[in-house]
């Protein structure tokens, strides 16, 4: 497993489904902070309740002018439903082909099982890394330290 990018890295640039036919670059997000949350898997009950918050104080984030991207190895299909299911507020991006290529550059992915940790990042306006954390893998890291790392953007 490789280490987790750390604030002051600049953020690998990537491009992912968000549905079947329609895809987000996160450089298209330069201009506002943007907040990552990879997680292992659509449907596990840490992911469930983790996802959920995140939704329920999606208008935090947002007055910070902050984008959530969910990112897992799940497939656009699955992440469709999923947030259809649970009714997310918030893009999640599918990390499935070739599977992980986007959490392994962040340091984020779990070889052994095959999917993502539970990593969080906030990203500065100009792309920079300036927060970063990888919760255990049981546990809810909640969003106390994303908040702080917004709260604490330039």
């Amino acid at each position: 497993m490789s280490e987790l990018l750390t604030p002051g890295t600049q953020a690998p640039d990537f491009e992912l489904p968000v549905t079947p036919d329609r895809k987000l670059k996160l450089s298209d997000l330069r201009g506002k902070p943007v907040i990552l949350a990879f997680y292992p898997a659509d449907w596990s009950p840490v992911c469930g309740d983790q996802m959920a918050l995140y939704n329920e104080i999606l208008p935090e984030f947002q007055r910070h002018d902050a984008q959530l991207i969910g990112i897992s190895v799940d497939g656009a299909w699955c992440h469709m439903a999923y947030a259809e299911d649970h009714k997310l507020e918030f893009p999640l991006l599918a990390d499935f082909e070739p599977k992980g290529a986007v959490s392994r550059s962040y340091g984020a992915y779990f070889a052994p099982a095959g999917f993502s940790q539970r990593a969080l990042f906030v990203i500065d306006k100009d792309g920079v890394i300036r927060w970063s954390y990888c919760a255990p893998l049981g546990e809810n890291p909640g969003a106390e330290g994303i908040l702080q790392a917004l709260e604490e953007l330039p």
